[in-house]
């Protein structure tokens, strides 16, 4: 599967169908191949076929007459152009915006950094207090292990508990394909990115940037600038950090979803704030100055999106009934906020 993903990965998240849980299919009768998790009963499939650009839609056709013959419908999470094209006209197949893509060609990174006082001032917190990115390229067991500490520290501070599908959040455990950059301050790492390769467009995808509590202000663009100037050394003309989920600040096209699902999104957006900073997530990307957001969807082989389709999506994040997800994440912000009030009541015997 990874010798096919990186000779025909197109979709930013084309390598993430090597993580782990993931179910890998295989067609027959083309070079083309999906990644998908099964939940209630529908195949939640991650971006796109991995295929050469011609063989996209009939990978796709395969793959959901595959499905169909087991009793499965089809879920297309975090679709792209070139899938979206293909179901453009199709009555049978409703779509549903997630949100954008924030995308830099990595070689015009300097001009942004010239023009935009923002992003040049946090760089230059960032170093005068003593911080420095390298890269690692073969880091060793103990170095690992140190940057699995700090990622527990990050995590142990997010309101979600730990998701899956294209969340997996263990992305040092494979580093041959990828970059990894690391932040100091002297001998300390204070936080790191990883970004893993989109192969065909001979672009990056930034999965994750960790950073300490205790790492200065502009870590995170310092890492990020340090990705822009290696990416732009390879020749590269595509970055992106990721999708930002329910992304208002982009122009993107608007589809009419269904009522109750449109209520949802918006209630998501109104109330999920406590568990996941969509605003912030979306004004961190926004400031960098993106060249452009390229629309990601969510697309469904059914006439109109349904209700089980949104749950086996949860589902695959959850990694399990999302109930389940809900509740934990209840139970923690529920712990945060007593811990919260201890603090201010006994600041001594918080500390």
């Amino acid at each position: 599967m990874r010798e096919r993903v990186l000779r025909l990965g197109w979709n930013a998240s084309a390598y993430q169908l090597l993580a782990p849980g993931f179910s890998h299919w295989l067609a027959p009768d083309h070079d083309a191949a999906v990644g998908y998790v099964r939940h209630a009963g529908v195949r939640v499939a991650a971006g796109a076929p991995v295929a050469r650009e011609a063989d996209v839609a009939e990978a796709a056709a395969a793959f959901e007459v595959e499905a169909r013959r087991h009793g499965d419908a089809v879920c297309w999470f975090a679709a792209e152009a070139r899938l979206t094209s293909a179901f453009e006209d199709a009555p049978d197949h409703d779509r549903v915006l997630l949100g954008g893509l924030p995308v830099w060609d990595p070689r015009r990174w300097r001009e942004v950094v010239r023009t935009h006082t923002s992003v040049r001032s946090q760089l230059s917190r960032a170093r005068n207090k003593g911080l420095r990115v390298d890269a690692w390229r073969d880091p060793s067991t103990a170095q690992l292990a140190e940057l699995r500490e700090l990622q527990a520290d990050w995590l142990a501070r997010k309101a979600l508990p730990r998701l899956h599908f294209l969340t997996e959040v263990d992305t040092l455990r494979s580093l041959r394909d990828r970059h990894l950059l690391v932040a100091s301050v002297g001998e300390r790492p204070v936080g790191f990115l990883v970004a893993s390769p989109v192969p065909t467009r001979a672009g990056w995808l930034v999965e994750q940037v960790v950073r300490t509590a205790a790492a200065p202000n502009g870590t995170a663009e310092s890492l990020i600038d340090a990705m822009m100037r290696a990416a732009a050394e390879e020749g590269s003309g595509y970055l992106t950090l990721g999708l930002v989920p329910l992304a208002q600040r982009a122009e993107l096209p608007r589809d009419t979803p269904p009522r109750w699902l449109a209520l949802t999104l918006r209630l998501v957006r109104a109330y999920g704030q406590r568990f996941y900073n969509f605003a912030g997530l979306e004004h961190f990307k926004a400031k960098l100055a993106p060249e452009r957001w390229d629309p990601v969807y969510a697309i469904a082989n059914e006439a109109r999106f349904s209700p089980r389709t949104l749950y086996a999506i949860a589902g695959a994040f959850a990694g399990g009934p999302p109930p389940a997800l809900v509740t934990r994440a209840l139970v923690r912000a529920a712990a945060e906020e007593t811990r919260g009030r201890l603090a201010q009541a006994h600041p001594v015997r918080a500390r």
